[in-house]
């Protein structure tokens, strides 16, 4: 089979290697549909493991089933996690899924950048999901995402009403915004450095945008009454854009850490200020099975119309391609590699 080997962003191979031979309890998956995240392309965590096969947003088909796998059979059109959980340690019977030893352990084989990949035996108990039949492949590549983002929305202690303010538009930005529009924000401002994806920011529900600069705050003060923001969703790692989050945010509010920094960045806290003020703030690391399920429910019920988004659809042997669009953070939103074309 073909694989897109990752050894940079500006080195992705196509190669051949066998189809991964399944065990009893295991399943192999005809990949039909793999997006590129934006960790993808993060090189300083992901240069230490190249070369390897990328891709966890993932959407296929069940082509083989192991003879001890009861539950699945061939043709059925899944979803599947990368990372699972265990269920049952301290971290995910207390909702902290995404912190679980296990999770951090487990993969499929060998990558979503591949026309097939073997589905582990935990991965099949604890990460499959079966589509919905209006849901597209295409559309299925945003359950992962959204699920992340639906986890972060509700670790900040989403209300409906709240003012939110956005910062940084792209992809998970962008579905932040969408979410937060869908779910009754009162007002959603997205600011970004890039006037592209503040446009498609207000396709996607924000009332207002603002380009990025030292007088944000202000700016937003000007369209949102006054006030500063209940909810600041910090959707880049950019030092400035987490430092100005602390003067963006209201008494009484949140703040919502949804993307790292690269290695060795410290940020400043204006703690004093913090306290008084009550601020909550809290991050937000993947999703639990629990916010996959609510993903592809809302995905699948047209309240998050997520195929719009999709911006670049490619072939597997244009995958290095695909990479440099999103290292570039230009106007490429989601780009969405199909191994089977």
């Amino acid at each position: 089979m073909r694989v897109a080997v990752y050894y940079n962003n500006h080195d992705v191979r196509l190669e051949e290697r066998p189809v991964p031979i399944i065990g009893p309890d295991e399943v192999l998956v005809k990949v039909w549909a793999s997006g590129i995240c934006g960790s993808d392309v993060l090189e300083w965590y992901r240069l230490p493991k190249a070369p390897l096969v990328l891709g966890h947003e993932i959407a296929g088909e069940i082509v083989k089933v192991g003879k001890d796998v009861n539950n699945w059979v061939v043709g059925s059109r899944v979803f599947v996690s990368h990372h699972v959980p265990c269920n049952m340690c301290r971290y995910c019977l207390s909702d902290h899924h995404s912190v679980c030893d296990t999770l951090a352990r487990t993969n499929f084989d060998p990558g979503g950048f591949s026309e097939y990949l073997r589905v582990p035996s935990i991965n099949v108990r604890n990460g499959m999901y079966e589509l919905p039949s209006e849901m597209t492949y295409e559309q299925a590549v945003f359950v992962e995402p959204l699920a992340c983002v639906y986890r972060g929305q509700q670790h900040v202690g989403w209300k409906p009403g709240r003012r939110v303010l956005v910062v940084g538009a792209g992809m998970a930005g962008l579905l932040h915004v969408r979410l937060a529009a869908q779910a009754g924000a009162a007002k959603v401002v997205a600011v970004d450095i890039n006037q592209s994806r503040l446009e498609m920011a207000s396709r996607f529900g924000a009332d207002h945008t603002l380009i990025a600069g030292n007088d944000m705050i202000e700016r937003f003060k000007d369209i949102n009454d006054g006030r500063l923001a209940e909810i600041v969703v910090v959707a880049t790692g950019a030092k400035s854009a987490i430092e100005q989050a602390f003067q963006a945010v209201d008494r009484g509010g949140a703040i919502l850490f949804f993307a790292p920094t690269d290695p060795g960045i410290n940020v400043n806290m204006p703690f004093n200020d913090l306290w008084r003020k009550e601020i909550t703030m809290t991050s937000s690391y993947a999703g639990s099975p629990r916010d996959i399920l609510a993903a592809i429910e809302l995905i699948s019920s047209s309240k998050m119309n997520v195929e719009e988004m999709i911006t670049h659809r490619l072939p597997l042997e244009k995958t290095q391609q695909g990479f440099g669009l999103v290292a570039e953070a230009g106007a490429s939103i989601k780009v969405v590699v199909e191994p089977q074309s």
